[in-house]
This record gives structure tokens, C-alpha cells and sequence, in this order.
């Protein structure tokens, strides 16, 4: 039986002057993003991911077309009882760091499974994809290197580049032109690595890999993709933006994610050679100190695996629904990013006509949010639409016409 304290703990009941003014300090900001138009409220959701969810305050099911869900799978049959089955066998985590006592058989399954998949020599897994993208370029690059980045790459990415001493540059939005300058410029540097999302998750466009590809080779550069937005359903096989554009193999390091299209629950990961693999596992901070990742979320993700590489259908599903939405939102006079990515950001411009847009999509049974900055620069707001291969044909023209009935009564279209 546990003693009580022989001295209660004394609790702080007045606030400090300090706290005060951290407070008020605060309060002004978040009144700021009120008027602006882009503070972002939370909806709750009372069900699994899946194409019709039940949402804290409504009856109703309503239809979810703002998921990364983009496979289904994050509440397939199969997935959720490979994820029963290793809590049973393995536990609810490991309370510990992969070189401790952090590593299962299952972990090195996955990786080698990861590595199989992208054609790759090997993979470390991590928390996150944020973490992986915070854990590698600290590793690699010293200041003899240089990094050079697609200026709206992912904020993980920005932030990992934030934490190494290489050189670093920024080159425009897929600006072929302005990369080949920095290359040039560069020519100096130990090693130099061009980064990029291979699919930029605001606008769902596709960085060109075969030119990047053409001017790493030109310029002796390494390339770097995040893959976040792309694996398990870009290419036919759903290996991503590499096979998506016919270059299998163009780009030295992936990273990528377990959390949306493999499964949706958690986990990150970089794949390439064995000897970069092998030096994060020495020396990337969060691999070395972060909880390893859960038994159950690695073995759902195990799965999804298995069932993408011995079926494609719901890749080409996913294809035939993003064509579906996008032609016909395009016929009805709304202004669509991207091409051929279930990314499909209807553009507004304006952060409170966003969201007002959102919250009259709602009403009508669609569950989209308006994007806003800082997410999206200003005068850039949006509602990003994503398709996943669970809608049906139905419910998409459901979505289609609910965005006609919003669009005209807000003056869109």
C-alpha cells in the first residue's frame, strides 16, 4: 500500500505577475488569429477513419473527404487484427529506445519489408516522418556540404535543415532554372543534396524527378525525397512519385511515412544505402532518443504492406475517384491545383471565405477544412479535398454537388 505524503504538495493558487503577462501576451495573439480569419477549431471526431464518420454534435454520418486516409486502410479488417494480434503477443509498447531494449523481431521485419518495397538497400524506422526528416540532414551533412531545397518543401523538412551546418539554399517552387544556379554556385561543397517532397501536400503537385534527376548528375548531387504524399498509391504499384514518372531509382535517400496511406496510425521511416542507414541508427538524435515505435502500429502497418504488394486494385481505385472529382469540379468552374494527385485543393484565396466555405460544407454532410496561413501562404486559402479509394462514385457526386450548392450561394462560381 502506497504512504501518503508526509508533506502535502503545496498547489500555486495565485498566478505570478511572470505568468500574467506570458497570458496576456498570448491572448492577443490568439485574438489576432481570430480577426484574421485562420484560428483553426478542432472537430471531433466519435468513430473510426473511414469515408462516412460520425462527428461530436451531429447525429448524422457524415462523408470525409479531408483524410490521408488514401488507401481505406486504416480501418481494414485485416490491418486492425494484425494490430490485436502483436498487442497480445508483444505488448502496448516497449518503454524504451530502439539500442536499449527498444528492438523486436517485428521492427527489423518491417524495415527489410520497407527496404523490399522502394528497392533499397535498407531502412531505419522512427516515430514519425517529421522525426525522420529532423534526424537525418544533422546526421549527414557537416559544413564542407551544401543542401539545397524546394522553398515549399514541408516544414519538417525546413526544420531539419534549421539543425545541420551545411550551406544552405533555397531554390524557387519547381523551378528547374533557379536549381541549376545554386548547383553551379555550389560546385565547391564536399557533397551537395538537392531536397524535395516528391508531392507537395498543399497544391498536390509532382516535383519533376527525371530533370532533378538529370541535374544531379550533371552537377555530381545527391537527391532526397520526402515521400509522405506519395507511397502506397502513386505508380502503378503504389511505390511512389519514381515509379509514378518512370524513373525507378532516381533519388539516393526516401523518407516517408506509416501514418497516412499505409495504415494511418504512426511511424515514419528513411530508406537508401546500408551505410547511411547504419550512421543514423549511430548518430540520429531522434532515433537514439525516442520510445520505439509500438508493436501494434508496426504491425498494421506490416500488413498494409502485404496486402498493396499482393493487390493494386485499390490503387487504381483511388486513380479512377481522384479523375472522377477532379473533372467534374473542373467542369463546374472551380480552380483546382495539381494534376492526377487526390491532393485536390479548391482554390478561394480568401482565409474567411475558407472556412466559412468549410462550415457550409458541413451542414450539407461533407466534412472538408479550409486551409489558411500559415499553412498556406497568404491570399492562397483553400479547401483541400482528398480522395480516398473507399468513396464511392455516389458519394463523390454527393461532394460535387454540395460544392456547387456552397459555390453559388458564396459567389465562387
Amino acid at each position: 500500500m502506497l504512504r501518503p505524503l508526509a508533506h502535502p504538495l503545496i498547489v500555486r493558487h495565485q498566478t505570478s505577475a511572470a505568468a500574467a503577462a506570458m497570458n496576456g501576451i498570448l491572448n492577443e495573439t490568439l485574438d489576432s488569429i481570430r480577426e484574421a480569419g485562420t484560428y483553426k477549431s478542432e472537430r471531433v471526431i466519435t468513430t473510426k477513419q473511414a469515408a462516412k464518420i460520425s462527428v461530436q454534435g451531429s447525429n448524422r454520418k457524415i462523408l470525409n473527404f479531408c483524410a490521408n486516409n488514401y488507401l481505406g486502410l486504416s480501418s481494414h479488417p485485416e490491418v486492425i487484427e494484425a494490430a490485436k494480434q502483436a498487442l497480445d503477443k508483444y505488448g502496448a509498447g516497449l518503454s524504451s529506445v530502439r539500442f536499449i531494449c527498444g528492438t523486436q523481431d517485428i521492427h527489423k521485419e518491417l524495415e527489410a519489408k520497407i527496404a523490399k518495397f522502394h528497392g533499397r538497400e535498407d531502412t531505419i524506422l522512427y516515430a514519425s516522418c517529421f522525426d525522420a526528416n529532423a534526424g537525418i540532414f544533422e546526421t549527414l551533412l557537416t559544413p564542407e556540404d551544401a543542401v539545397i531545397s524546394d522553398e515549399l518543401n514541408h516544414a519538417s523538412i525546413i526544420d531539419g535543415i534549421r539543425l545541420c551546418k551545411a550551406q544552405r539554399h533555397r531554390y524557387k517552387h519547381l523551378n528547374l532554372s533557379d536549381l541549376e544556379d545554386l548547383l553551379q554556385k555550389t560546385q565547391s561543397a564536399r557533397m551537395r543534396l538537392i531536397v524535395t517532397d516528391s508531392v507537395f501536400s498543399m497544391d498536390g503537385d509532382v516535383a519533376p524527378l527525371r530533370e532533378i534527376a538529370d541535374l544531379a548528375d550533371k552537377y555530381k548531387a545527391l537527391i532526397f525525397i520526402d515521400e509522405c504524399h506519395a507511397t502506397g498509391f502513386l505508380g502503378e504499384k503504389g511505390t511512389g512519385a519514381e515509379e509514378h514518372l518512370g524513373v525507378p531509382g532516381c533519388c539516393d535517400i526516401i523518407n516517408s511515412t506509416l501514418g497516412k496511406a499505409l495504415g494511418g496510425a504512426a511511424g515514419g521511416y528513411t530508406t537508401g544505402p546500408k551505410p547511411l542507414i547504419d550512421l543514423l541508427r549511430q548518430r540520429s538524435r531522434p532515433y537514439l532518443f525516442s520510445n520505439t515505435l509500438p508493436p501494434p502500429v508496426v504491425a498494421s502497418a506490416s500488413k498494409v504492406f502485404d496486402l498493396i504488394m499482393a493487390d493494386n486494385s485499390l490503387i487504381a481505385k483511388l486513380a479512377a475517384n481522384t479523375k472522377r472529382f477532379r473533372d467534374k469540379m473542373t467542369a463546374a468552374g472551380f480552380t483546382l491545383t495539381g494534376k492526377d494527385h487526390p491532393i485536390s485543393p479548391v482554390m478561394l484565396k480568401d482565409a474567411s471565405l475558407a472556412s466559412k466555405f468549410a462550415d457550409e460544407m458541413l451542414k450539407r454532410d461533407i466534412y472538408v477544412i479550409g486551409f489558411s496561413f500559415p499553412v498556406v501562404p497568404k491570399g492562397l486559402a483553400r479547401i483541400r479535398v482528398q480522395l480516398s479509394a473507399v468513396h464511392s462514385e455516389e458519394e463523390i457526386d454527393e461532394c460535387v454537388d454540395a460544392f456547387i450548392e456552397v459555390g453559388k450561394q458564396l459567389g465562387v462560381i
